[in-house]
């Protein structure tokens, strides 16, 4: 077995696309296409996942407790967001959340040259992620949930868990 280096931010956005799938019978190719990561880095994500035992044994079931237990305590930590000059991008945070309250600072995009809005920027989990999430809304809704997790204060991130919380159970 490969030595264990620490979970990467994409592991994350492995694990999220996992359990947002409707059954269990995937396949890393597929994982690979619908969030622009090759599927050697697929592999390697899932590897990391079962090591840090976020991934069943069986390598294909996500211990949701654990996931959401990571993404409310750790995620702010160990993959913080800290937001940048003003560019154009796509939504993220609670500026592509319209059930939470925003605050009254401008909006968070990831950087994309695609993006229709203007914000600051905050750096996405992953560089694929503002292309994985235009192709599915619910995708870019638990993305941006995430991101809510990275940067919110305590009261929108309690929102955030909730919402993420009944999405990914």
């Amino acid at each position: 077995m490969r030595k264990h280096n620490g979970m990467r931010p994409q592991d994350v956005v492995v694990l999220l696309k996992i359990t947002t799938l409707s059954t269990t019978s995937w396949q890393g190719k597929d994982l690979a296409a619908a969030l622009f990561i090759s599927p050697a880095e697929i592999s390697d994500a899932l590897r990391r996942c079962q090591y840090a035992r976020l991934l069943a044994p069986d390598g294909r079931t996500v211990q949701q407790q654990a996931l959401l237990r990571f993404l409310q305590h750790g995620l702010p930590y160990v993959f913080p967001a800290h937001p940048s000059g003003f560019v154009q991008g796509t939504p993220t945070a609670w500026s592509a959340l319209p059930q939470l309250q925003a605050p009254t600072e401008p909006a968070y995009v990831w950087p994309d040259p695609e993006g229709q809005a203007w914000g600051l920027s905050v750096s996405p989990l992953y560089a694929s992620t503002p292309a994985a999430a235009r192709l599915n809304a619910a995708w870019h809704e638990v993305l941006a949930l995430v991101d809510v997790l990275r940067l919110g204060a305590s009261q929108q991130r309690k929102a955030a868990y909730e919402l993420l919380s009944a999405r990914l159970i």
